[in-house]
């Protein structure tokens, strides 16, 4: 039997319900089977802001992810969760907002978990509203380290026995991350030997496994020029290197590292042709489609905020939120 994909609602005073909605009205063949987990009357909201050409969308309540599968294309199946006492205002920080959108992961997460539905993509929550909301909630800085949290707590192992990493993809590029949600002074403390070389046998056996084969896996350099021989930093002779060596060791095809201003280009697949490397492992955060490796569960997410400044306006753009969920029905159909 099928399973469904759910869609977490995200920050309900942010773009979340917007795009969310923008989806499912208009690319029906690829939100078909999924339902959101979330709020009936933050969507109710969304629908009236974006579908102002009378173009109907209806919300429905249903009990069951199962339920999805029951529902005509356009119509919208909403799984609630809790209840707010009153819709958040648009645009404005609370920790009501950001209760409800951590509940919403950790109900889907769970579900994933247990085997109830093939995957789950994320729309985006503020990480300023996560806080608000308090413990547990306030413990993660993001989505990925809840997600952890959640796995490692469900085998019933500690956290540091689970390691997750961040893959930006879309369809030209992806991009594998060392540190995931800290700051760039935190990142680069977080470019050590172990660290790389997890990141290089995390990427090699996940990605390894979507693909089917092993992985060309190019590395990005820390400093400018990947460290110009040592005159721009030692990071690349002294951590990197090594960790490339030892991945090279393991029988990972790994190669680099190269200049990071160049390596994203040589890895750029565009007009049919492959790039030269499947993956790009770079040593912080970047930007694209969002897919976490490392985890007993599918989970993809548009990487990009809640754009508090333009929620409510119905000008989100839900290409990247399509792009995730199509990604995440490949992925569950490869898990």
């Amino acid at each position: 039997m099928k399973k469904p994909i759910a869609i977490t609602l995200g920050d309900p005073a942010g773009i979340g319900p917007e795009i969310i909605v923008k989806a499912f009205r208009d690319a029906p063949e690829v939100t078909r089977g999924c339902f959101v987990v979330g709020d009936v009357a933050s969507l109710r909201r969304a629908v009236k802001v974006i579908c102002v050409d009378h173009i109907l969308l209806p919300v429905a309540l249903i009990e069951s992810p199962v339920d999805a599968f029951d529902l005509p294309p356009h119509c919208l199946p909403v799984l609630q969760i809790g209840a707010l006492a009153a819709l958040v205002p648009l645009g404005q920080l609370s920790a009501q907002a950001g209760e409800m959108a951590a509940e919403c992961v950790v109900w889907a997460a769970q579900a994933a978990l247990r085997g109830d539905i093939a995957a789950l993509v994320t729309a985006p929550l503020n990480k300023e509203a996560l806080a608000l909301a308090g413990p547990p909630h306030s413990n993660y800085p993001g989505h990925t380290e809840m997600l952890q949290a959640l796995a490692a707590a469900h085998v019933g192992k500690p956290v540091a026995t689970m390691p997750v990493r961040m893959m930006l993809a879309n369809d030209e590029l992806r991009v594998v991350l060392v540190s995931i949600h800290v700051s760039l002074r935190d990142a680069i403390a977080a470019v050590t030997y172990d660290n790389v070389l997890q990141t290089l046998r995390i990427t090699h056996e996940s990605l390894g496994a979507i693909l089917g084969r092993s992985p060309r896996i190019g590395v990005a350099g820390l400093n400018p020029h990947a460290g110009e021989g040592g005159l721009f930093g030692r990071e690349e002779l002294d951590i990197i290197v090594p960790a490339i060596a030892a991945a090279r060791l393991d029988g990972m095809q790994v190669s680099g590292p190269f200049a990071p201003d160049t390596v994203f280009m040589r890895a750029r697949g565009k007009d049919g042709k492959v790039g030269e490397f499947d993956v790009v492992v770079a040593m912080y955060h970047d930007q694209g489609v969002n897919v976490t490796l490392g985890l007993p569960l599918v989970r993809t997410s548009p990487d990009h905020g809640t754009a508090f400044d333009i929620a409510g306006t119905g000008k989100a753009d839900a290409s990247s939120l399509i792009e995730a969920i199509h990604m995440a029905r490949q992925l569950s159909q490869q898990a």
